[in-house]
């Protein structure tokens, strides 16, 4: 009868029905307290419900049962992750990666982890890891890029988000990420048509409008700046006419009476 209660239980989660799921796998927990895999289930239904404390409860029991378990390590590692445990999720990724070490997505989301807690070289290292495993990874392929940046490493970021944008040409986060590395090597051309496909996705992305302003303005193109930074204004006015004030990026046009009118409403 465990595994009817248990097959119940999966069949449930999938419908969206979360909390009879756990039901299910409770009462197959009854009829075989040593069925691993009820206990592993039980806690993705868990995390499905938020009780992230309750879900690793099950991963632990799951795992006491089978501890070479991949699969309920790694979802420990990400119920840990959202509690903010990160020293515990990390360990539990490291477990996960142990047992398989061809696990693209362990390598991702600790990745994720490590960029959360300030360790950038190192998730530079899983996101490169990733993407050895699955060339096709677009996710990994992006946060990779955006470390890299992070890092200074703005030509490999470039070759990093190529790839992205390759894997998803609508992925408008890629797109914002490769124009702010392009600005940062100064081939502001590139980065402008970057922050283009952008706004071909997300077509008031107010914060686009204002960077293509700003490679504009150290071009000294007063005309484009003006119109781009008058865009952004427009959007959201009080954050940008601010930045725009204070922001060394328009020295070349501060003197420009169009600038200082459109910055002193």
């Amino acid at each position: 009868m465990s595994w009817v209660w248990h097959n119940r239980g999966i069949a449930l989660g999938k419908l969206g029905y979360h909390g009879e799921a756990v039901n299910s796998f409770d009462r197959a927990i009854e009829f075989n307290p040593d069925a691993s895999n009820a206990w592993h289930n039980r806690g993705i239904t868990l995390c499905d419900l938020g009780k992230y404390k309750e879900a690793i409860a099950s991963f632990d029991r799951s795992l006491r049962l089978q501890p070479n378990a991949y699969w309920a390590w790694y979802n420990k590692g990400l119920a840990h992750k959202q509690l903010g445990n990160h020293e515990e999720s990390l360990n539990s990724f490291d477990r996960a990666i142990e047992f398989n070490p061809d696990a693209h997505n362990a390598w991702y989301n600790r990745g994720l982890l490590l960029t959360d807690i300030g360790r950038n070289e190192k998730a530079i290292a899983s996101f490169s890891k990733a993407v050895e495993i699955k060339p096709d990874y677009q996710r990994a392929w992006y946060n990779l890029g955006v470390a890299q940046r992070r890092a200074g490493d703005y030509s490999g970021a470039i070759a990093s988000l190529d790839k992205a944008v390759l894997l998803d040409t609508q992925d408008f986060w890629a797109w914002y990420s490769r124009g702010l590395t392009l600005v940062h090597l100064g081939r502001y051309d590139e980065a402008i048509k970057s922050y283009d496909k952008v706004l071909q996705i997300q077509p008031n992305h107010a914060n686009t409008y204002y960077n293509k302003a700003c490679c504009y303005a150290l071009q000294d193109q007063v005309d484009l700046a003006i119109e781009n930074l008058q865009k952004a204004i427009h959007l959201q006015p009080e954050k940008y006419l601010l930045m725009a004030k204070v922001d060394p990026d328009f020295n070349k046009i501060r003197e420009d009476e169009r600038f200082n009118a459109l910055t002193n409403i």
